[in-house]
């Protein structure tokens, strides 16, 4: 099933993000976060994808077959273009269809030193065009409601968008983000522009202070006072940080849903507590 399918039949759309095991040795254990994450019925489970070798395309694929035949979860196949020509995005776009798997994210992806970039593609506007040629593909984009770390301004940052979407984008996935007022200020800009494709957040409770620091220098989220004092509070503390940054997260989730969001994605880190604690959380009100 496209997943535009899920936006139109019911609101609070919910689902998840994992990624694959960075060790092939590790890609069997995954099989316990896999079905831990199913019990808990999301819509679907988007599975990243790294960057340059075909190991990496391996385990994406072997994952989203997982979900979609043993777990009869919908799939989203994370796919990058910065260090991949189009004869490689055809072999991909080609293993994609073959498996059944209709959904994809189109990212251009971060770049890596070890992996030199091409040239066929610049954006990922320029991967969405390519891959509506190729196939029935439903495809999805990331947005960042604080901008993109590369962004001139807000303004460049909502005409790139709006090219994702011209490409054919037909939902799109935020990139995390603390302080719900980004968002709904963000949305509120995307609508004034013409952009009226589902646009739902991106959540990633924190439960390690050293990697949420990092996961916020990569994608340019600011922190709010609050979400700060939280961690300088806690962050000797593994316990307590996971109590308060799963309260911390549970507050923005129930916020988001007050005020009618096309739905929920959440960054689970492959940690099915995470995922587990927020789905009580929220299981009457969902």
């Amino acid at each position: 099933m496209k997943i535009t399918e899920l936006y139109k039949q019911k609101k609070n759309v919910l689902s998840f993000e994992i990624f694959p095991p960075k060790k092939d040795s590790e890609l069997k254990s995954i099989d316990k976060t896999l079905e831990i994450l199913c019990e808990l019925s999301p819509d679907y489970i988007s599975v990243t994808f790294g960057a340059g070798g075909s190991s990496n395309h391996n385990k994406t694929i072997e994952i989203a077959k997982k979900l979609k035949e043993e777990y009869h979860v919908e799939p989203v196949v994370h796919l990058t273009c910065l260090c991949y020509d189009k004869s490689e995005i055809d072999e991909f776009s080609k293993q994609l269809a073959y498996e059944g798997i209709t959904n994809i994210l189109a990212l251009r992806g971060d770049s890596n030193p070890d992996v030199p970039p091409k040239t066929d593609f610049a954006h990922a506007s320029d991967l969405i065009a390519y891959l509506k040629q190729k196939g029935d593909f439903c495809i999805a984009g990331a947005c960042y409601p604080e901008c993109h770390p590369q962004s001139e301004n807000r303004v460049q940052e909502i005409r790139c968008l709006k090219k994702k979407v011209d490409a054919g984008a037909e939902v799109l996935l935020s990139q995390l983000f603390f302080d719900n007022n980004f968002f709904y200020r963000f949305v509120e800009d995307c609508r004034i522009a013409g952009i009226d494709t589902p646009i739902t957040p991106g959540i990633m409770p924190v439960i390690n202070a050293s990697q949420i620091k990092r996961m916020v220098t990569l994608c340019g989220a600011s922190l709010p006072k609050r979400f700060e004092r939280i961690i300088h509070k806690f962050e000797g503390n593994k316990t307590a940080l996971f109590d308060a940054g799963m309260s911390y997260a549970l507050s923005q989730i129930i916020d988001l849903l007050a005020n009618d969001v096309d739905g929920l994605h959440l960054y689970t880190m492959n940690n099915p507590a995470v995922a587990r604690k927020i789905c009580e959380g929220i299981k009457n009100i969902i």
